[in-house]
């Protein structure tokens, strides 16, 4: 009766390089060589949806991690120095942010700390929806070609915000960096004086400390693993401040990307047809043999109904009575849809901003509660502004659409009228009116559009711009090719003559000669800089607790760096970080446990001890007898399965022993070890290993041996119970249930799993074959187990 149940074994075409269990459903991130990230289920090991590499993103995923909720997947590309936020339904990346340095670890942790102004904060978070509307989705018709955004993408982009709890994503990499971001957006901390490659961390739940691993160089040159605790006390000491600060960033950060993708659906609907008649008048300039500007002959051909040749050629091969009525169409059509993004979504996500600017302002101004964190007023009133000019270039566009849209209206009818007649054919009654105010304003627009193109085709020689939205949407640092005409404007001209307003940091600037592109990449940048004095100032206060040289390890280690011990892990009820480590050079048979306190200055008596892993298996199977004959073991891998259990990979000590175990080790007779651990500061862990205080252990019946695998990793996850092993080529893939045992007839449970697999049959069925939505992921499991799951979870997080 082999304890844990296998539901599941695969082999995989590519190697696994880092794999990691939700922290709330039965799935399993893994990423392989290929830069490929699958999402797989419990249940058979079946595969819910796979997101390729990309150009745009990269091809080499260095570091995995679950946001708490199990929402929002993070993962880190070493090639592209980026970090990615991935939402879980429907493998939609979200967010991207770059980094300085390529990630080599990441964790990310919720806090569990409570106190009276947390609990106000968090009955009060959602305040703004009583002030604000909600944002609008994004309209379904517009597919943008970035691969990064997909249709309906605002309400995800929404989710990102997820729980108002605070939680830390943690990332670390090479020459010791190491930067904290809250919500997983907004960077709270940048990270100094670590020194060597971080390899591993945990953030205590409390905020109080940051474990590092860290590899760094010996003096005969190996790497040198070291523990490294932080003492990240501001955090801990201003968590309702940083918390709502950071909430206030995370609703900012979430609103400029939605501004962004708002953007990129207005480039859409702005189609290249509108370019058409731009292009061809350019043309037309270039090759006409007369003297004679366009101007005059749109103007002769308009009093007179007499057209040169060359206008006449231009109009009924090139433009064309079909293709004209098509452009203006099109034109309306664009116009359109650019107008209702602008009112609906530019001009409401710019108000949000205000809003959470204006309320980060007022923080600021509480210089008692959040000068410490470096929440600086004056940058804040900076980026108030930058947003203020947006809406303003923003309002801008509106008029110019919508006097465009006059113009181009009267233009196109008029001209439409012309062709036909042209052409000799029948010109409709309603078409054929046209009275003497519409032939003036036929006049002032090709008075207005068309003579400043020729002056600036004669300064440039190759462009010519009538339709005025476009330039507004390129993303481009040159200024607009024809800016609106402020001319007559009174409140301009008021202002220009006010020596009290003309300077007013009240008014917004509204910088006439940009695009909307660029407007709003300044304002990103400057809410950028904002976003980045309180990483610094928290950063500064963060200092080394305590630095311990643990051991070296060969050069010629061939094992993927990502899956090598130590593991870290932090026990919320004992506010205690522990690390599991084992050193084969030195006592291959032997784990190592290291604790130590989250708060740097608590003294923990039993710092360090050892399990002897050279003992009996003992098990009441006569069956396995063989397995209680005194055998040496040595320990392949180690994760903290919860606070009082590990899950390790262990293998038979002699050479000629492949036998491979998958085993629970519990922990309560090894943390009760009364023998104090005297540490030398001037000497590393393994040059005082004889000194360690050692337990023996007895496993009972949590143990399996894996029989025909060559096991040799584990990924583990205590609150879902279960774990998953691989083997030592980083293909074949074994997943176990760990809270039953394997037996042929298991009753009513066994009933329910096919149940269970019955169902999920369905589901596959309905899906197609392969792939499935994390939706519907056994919805008649999920129903039957919710209640029991979410007790559990109460139980694990309390």
């Amino acid at each position: 009766m082999p304890a844990f149940r296998q539901v599941g074994e695969k082999q995989l075409p590519n190697p696994i390089l880092c794999m990691a269990w939700s922290p709330r459903r039965d799935l399993i991130a893994l990423a392989n060589t290929t830069g490929e990230l699958l999402l797989h289920r419990l249940a058979s090991f079946q595969r819910v949806w796979s997101l390729p590499p990309s150009e745009y993103t990269g091809r080499e995923i260095t570091a995995l991690a679950w946001r708490p909720d199990g929402k929002i997947l993070a993962f880190s590309l070493g090639d592209t120095k980026q970090v990615v936020l991935c939402g879980v339904e429907k493998a939609e990346i979200l967010h991207m942010f770059p980094m300085q340095n390529p990630v080599t670890c990441m964790h990310w942790m919720e806090v569990t700390e409570e106190n009276s102004a947390l609990s106000s904060f968090y009955n009060s978070e959602d305040e703004s929806k009583l002030f604000l509307p909600k944002l609008p989705a994004l309209p379904k018709s517009y597919s943008t070609t970035s691969k990064i955004f997909s249709e309906e993408k605002s309400d995800a982009i929404m989710n990102l915000l997820g729980e108002v709890r605070l939680n830390v994503l943690v990332l670390g990499g090479d020459g010791g960096f190491v930067e904290l971001y809250a919500y997983g957006m907004y960077k709270i901390a940048t990270l100094t004086g670590v020194s060597g490659t971080c390899r591993s961390l945990s953030l205590s739940s409390d905020l109080k400390s940051l474990s590092v691993i860290t590899e760094v160089r010996s003096a005969n040159n190996n790497p040198e693993i070291c523990y490294i605790q932080l003492d990240t006390g501001l955090l801990s000491d201003c968590l309702p401040e940083v918390t709502r600060m950071a909430r206030k960033f995370t609703h900012i950060s979430t609103l400029l990307q939605y501004l962004h993708l708002s953007l990129t659906c207005m480039c859409e609907a702005w189609e290249d047809i509108l370019m058409q008649m731009d292009l061809r008048l350019t043309k037309f300039v270039q090759e006409k043999n007369t003297s004679t500007q366009v101007q005059d002959e749109f103007l002769e051909l308009l009093l007179w109904g007499q057209s040169s040749p060359e206008l006449q050629a231009l109009l009924m091969n090139q433009l064309t009575v079909k293709g004209l009525k098509k452009l203006g169409q099109s034109i309306e059509s664009s116009y359109s849809s650019i107008q209702k993004l602008v009112i609906s979504h530019l001009q409401s996500g710019s108000e949000a901003l205000l809003y959470h600017l204006s309320e980060v302002k007022g923080m600021s101004l509480w210089k008692q509660k959040f000068e410490p964190l470096g929440l600086d007023s004056a940058a804040i009133e900076g980026a108030i502004t930058a947003v203020g000019s947006f809406s303003l270039k923003a309002n801008e566009l509106l008029q110019v659409i919508d006097k465009s849209m006059k113009n181009f209206k009267a233009f196109f009818r008029w001209l439409y009228v012309a062709m036909l007649r042209m052409c000799e054919e029948h010109v409709p009654p309603e078409l054929n009116k046209m009275t003497q105010k519409d032939i003036a304003f036929v006049a002032d627009f090709l008075s207005e559009h068309f003579s400043e193109n020729e002056e600036l085709f004669d300064r440039k020689g190759k462009y010519f711009n009538v339709e005025r939205v476009g330039q507004y949407l390129k993303d481009e640092d040159e200024d607009l090719v024809s800016p609106p005409n402020n001319k007559g404007n009174q409140w301009l001209k008021f202002l220009q003559e006010s020596t009290h307003l003309k300077e007013s940091p009240l008014l917004f600037p509204s910088y006439p000669q940009k695009s909307l592109h660029f407007v709003k990449r300044m304002m990103e940048n400057v809410i950028e800089q904002c976003l980045q004095k309180p990483a610094e100032v928290i950063g500064k206060s963060v200092k080394q607790a305590v630095f311990l040289p643990l051991y070296t390890v060969p050069e010629s280690s061939n094992t993927p760096r990502l899956f090598e011990l130590p593991s870290l892990w932090n026990d919320k009820k004992t506010k205690m970080h522990y690390v599991v480590f084992s050193m084969p050079d030195i006592s291959p048979c032997k784990l190592y446990l290291l604790r130590k306190g989250t708060d740097p200055n608590r003294h923990i008596q039993n710092s360090v001890v050892s399990i002897d892993l050279s003992q009996h298996f003992d098990s009441a199977d006569v069956d396995n007898a063989a397995a209680q004959s005194h055998c040496g073991y040595s320990c392949l891998d180690a994760r903290f399965y919860d606070d009082e259990m590990l899950t390790v990979v262990l293998q038979g000590a002699e050479e000629d022993n492949s036998r491979r175990v998958l085993a629970q080790l519990p922990l309560a007779s090894t943390l009760s070890c009364e023998t104090e651990f005297k540490w030398e500061p001037n000497l590393r862990l393994d040059q005082q290993t004889s000194a360690i205080p050692c337990q023996g252990l007895v496993l009972g019946n949590q143990w399996r041996e894996m029989e025909s695998m060559n096991a040799q990793f584990v990924a583990v996850n205590g609150i879902r119970k279960v774990a998953c092993v691989i083997s030592a080529n980083l293909r074949h893939i074994r997943v176990f249930e760990m809270d039953v045992e394997d037996e042929d007839e298991e009753g009513a449970d066994s009933q329910n799993a096919s149940a269970d697999q019955d169902g999920l049959d369905t589901t596959m069925t309905s899906q197609g074959p392969g792939e499935e939505s994390v939706e519907a992921e056994g919805e008649a499991r999920e129903q039957k187990t919710e209640e029991h799951l979410e007790s559990e979870e109460a139980q694990e997080l309390s």
